[in-house]
C-alpha cells in the first residue's frame, strides 16, 4: 500500500514530467510561430538547443547501454571459465 509520502513524491514526478512536456512543446512546436521580438522568447534558450539537448541524451544514453551489455558479458565469460 502506498503511503502518502510514496504518493507526494509520484504526483511530483508527474508533475515535473508534465511541465517538462508542455515546455518542451511550446519551446519546439509554437515558439516558431511567435514574432522574435517578443517576450516569450526571453524565456527559451536558442533553438538549435532543442535538438542538440535530446541528441546528447540519447548519445550518452547509448553509451552507457552498451557499457552495460560489455561489462554484463565480460563478467559472465569469467564466470563460464
Amino acid at each position: 500500500m502506498a503511503t502518502g509520502h510514496d504518493q507526494g513524491v509520484g504526483w511530483a514526478m508527474v508533475s515535473l514530467g508534465f511541465f517538462i512536456f508542455v515546455y518542451y512543446t511550446v519551446w519546439v512546436i509554437i515558439l516558431p510561430f511567435v514574432e522574435p521580438g517578443v517576450f516569450v522568447h526571453k524565456l527559451f534558450p536558442p533553438r538549435i538547443y532543442a535538438i542538440a539537448g535530446p541528441l546528447l541524451a540519447g548519445v550518452v544514453a547509448l553509451a552507457l547501454i552498451g557499457l552495460f551489455v560489455c561489462y554484463v558479458s565480460l563478467k559472465s565469460k569469467k564466470k563460464k571459465s
